[in-house]
């Protein structure tokens, strides 16, 4: 599986805390490792304080936004 990030989505990881950048990054990972099942054209994951708004395209994960609660 190939991660992708749109510009605003890649911004945003420079923009948080480390604990926070973290678990952006756990929510990427749990993502990958869901992306088997089917996801619909448009799906969500959430954590404690962050998340991201995704699409799967095949072999490609693209996100499209993520975002933190501060």
């Amino acid at each position: 599986m190939r991660v992708e990030l749109v510009q605003a989505a890649a911004s945003v990881l420079f923009d948080v805390p480390d604990e926070m950048h973290a678990e952006i990054m756990a929510l990427i990972d749990a993502v990958t490792e869901d992306a088997k099942m089917q996801a619909p054209d448009l799906a969500a994951a959430f954590g404690e304080w962050c998340w991201l708004v995704y699409t799967v395209h095949g072999e490609v994960i693209e996100v499209l936004d993520v975002g933190c609660a501060q």
